[in-house]
């Protein structure tokens, strides 16, 4: 093993975008190649790692390399190599803020350097003069932000093939919805064994003086659960205005995205195998939480009721992971972000056609999130509990009234589907909260325990 396949093995499994947590791992191999040979000197790496199970993740990672040792970078360094017979100190160039300038200015002269090619969407409108600073709420993938002109997402974990958010985001130009940020190009990288590229990051407008939309309805639970006397609806801080027309936004999106990417209607067969996948993630999600199995007969029951059901469903492409922290308020009206799916599923299955209620399922969820997170590790409070409850059934009525208004279409009527992709949705929640934040797993078991004994 080298010295930096060494150095990769001790500092990824501490990153947060490393999606291998708690799996053993066999071996692990790097390649690279230098993007930029200034000061510093820029190099991208290949990081492969094979696990005891058999399977593999590829990972990318940027490193700056420095003759001596930064104290200003010391939350970034990564490690030092020999090299002819002196000390040279790797860090993670995308904490290296003098490191952050060669990616917009390939990406704005359309270069290719090694196996990576740089495609700009739009060359007049990437600001390659200027330096980029990170954003460090990120999980699975990591983002510099340059000036207040665009951002750039680097995809840490590679796939074959074009990722969706570019995917998506390209289509969308065509439509000019206010709701999204608009592309201005995409870098990606050639496969070693001469399959399908995959993609490497995206560069998008950056949007400006904006809210985060999971800061915004936790703030409005934190007023309601400040009264001790008001409803939801009586409250200064009350969302539901915001989720009614956050309702509105995800409509329109679902209706420029059917416009310019394919549709088809669903069939019976797929009801049956996204029964199926719903119950086959079920099980693989018992042997990780014990406590979903007391819930499986009923959650099985709810994924049943979709087979057969009557409900017209128009296959499209859809977001795939929509949340609160998925969306943005601006002086304007709300931004969507982020379409690239679950990062934990295969790329190709992101990219599959689905029903929209899969995102305004996500969208329920996460105000169920939002109104009891506060709760967590907190005694137990029958009133407090009570506000939650109304907290977020307004707010779901609002996000459903909203896109209802917009589309036409009710999307949270008597629907077997969106049930079933509520509850699916949960066990993911589930599992999630098990390998990162035990202690919000009540939130996810709760809901589960409604969603399954809903008559």
């Amino acid at each position: 093993m080298s010295a930096l396949a060494e150095l990769f093995r001790e500092w990824i499994p501490q990153q947060r975008w490393f999606g291998g947590k708690g799996r053993e791992w066999a071996g692990v191999t790097e390649e690279g190649f230098f993007l930029d040979r200034g000061n510093p000197v820029l190099s991208v790496h290949r990081v492969t790692i094979e696990y005891t199970d058999g399977a593999r993740d590829t990972y990318l990672v940027p490193l700056s390399w420095r003759d001596q040792q930064s104290e200003d970078l010391e939350t970034a360094l990564i490690g030092s190599v020999a090299n002819e017979g002196n000390q040279t100190f790797a860090y993670d160039a995308m904490r290296d803020r003098e490191a952050t300038a060669p990616w917009l200015i390939h990406l704005a002269q359309g270069s290719s350097v090694g196996p990576m090619r740089f495609s700009p969407a739009d060359e007049g409108n990437i600001p390659d003069g200027l330096p980029g600073d990170i954003i460090s709420t990120e999980q699975s993938n990591t983002s510099l932000v340059y000036g207040q002109e665009a951002i750039f997402k680097l995809f840490r974990r590679l796939e074959p093939g074009l990722n969706p958010d570019v995917e998506i985001h390209g289509a969308l130009r065509r439509t000019d919805n206010e709701h999204i940020a608009p592309l201005l190009g995409h870098v990606e990288i050639d496969d070693p064994t001469g399959g399908e590229p995959a993609t490497v990051a995206m560069l998008q407008t950056f949007v400006p003086n904006a809210s985060d939309g999971w800061r915004l309805a936790t703030a409005s639970v934190r007023d309601l659960y400040a009264e001790g006397d008001l409803h939801a609806d009586e409250v200064g801080g009350d969302f539901a205005a915001d989720s009614e027309r956050l309702g509105a936004a995800t409509a329109s999106v679902h209706a420029d995205m059917a416009a310019v990417l394919p549709t088809e209607e669903a069939t019976s067969e797929w009801f049956a195998t996204v029964s199926r996948q719903m119950s086959d993630r079920l099980d693989a999600a018992i042997e990780i939480v014990p406590q979903l199995a007391e819930h499986a007969d009923a959650l099985r029951e709810v994924y049943a009721g979709i087979v057969g059901a009557e409900e017209r469903v128009v296959r499209q492409r859809v977001h795939g992971d929509l949340h609160l922290g998925q969306v943005l308020r601006t002086a304007t009206g709300w931004i969507i972000l982020d379409f690239e799916g679950e990062p934990a599923r295969p790329l190709a299955s992101r990219r599959e056609l689905d029903s929209p209620l899969r995102d305004v399922a996500g969208m329920l969820r996460s105000f169920d999130y939002a109104a009891r997170h506060l709760l967590v590790e907190q005694p137990e409070d029958s009133q407090r509990e009570y506000r939650a409850q109304e907290w977020a059934a307004r707010n779901r009525a609002a996000f459903c009234v909203g896109y209802s208004e917009a589309s036409g279409l009710d999307p949270c009527g008597e629907s077997p589907l969106l049930r079933a992709f509520e509850a699916d949705k949960a066990v993911y929640e589930c599992v999630y909260e098990a390998r990162n934040r035990p202690h919000w797993l009540m939130i996810p078991l709760q809901s589960i325990a409604r969603l399954a004994g809903r008559d």
